[in-house]
């Protein structure tokens, strides 16, 4: 099972909360879930695992790197799997949608910014937060 070898390779024993919540991350159609999305989700589908063992486990997950927290929206925290593609966000203010992309021109701009200033960048972190277009 890929769950199993994750979790070891991560340095995670395997058990069943662990293994049921990756899977649930790893299957859902929005690649970025709340603890109480994913507390829901595993109700949803029978599983016995309470919020505080999900709360838990995301936590070990984002230690392990197998999983990176956003604070989206005034500290709403959401998790999508550390998949290390690199990508940016934009967030819509009104649903609270999450909208991934990525754009050369941006990652570029960033690169010579930071030179300009004297600096290398060695990482970021880009939010956009937006408003659909009115018609």
């Amino acid at each position: 099972m890929v769950e199993n070898s994750e979790l070891r390779k991560a340095g995670l024993k395997v058990t069943l909360p662990r293994v049921k919540i990756l899977q649930l991350l790893d299957a859902a159609e929005s690649r970025h879930m709340s603890a109480e999305d994913v507390y829901k989700s595993l109700m949803e589908s029978g599983e016995d695992v309470g919020l505080a063992t999900v709360y838990r486990v995301l936590t070990q997950f984002e230690s392990a790197g197998l999983v990176v927290r956003h604070n989206f929206d005034g500290g709403h925290a959401v998790f999508e799997l550390g998949d290390g593609d690199h990508h940016d966000h934009m967030v819509c203010v009104d649903t609270g949608e999450v909208i991934e992309f990525v754009d050369k021109e941006i990652e570029e701009l960033q690169h010579t910014i930071a030179k300009r200033h004297g600096f290398d960048l060695v990482d970021h972190n880009l939010v956009l937060y937006v408003k659909k277009k009115e018609k």
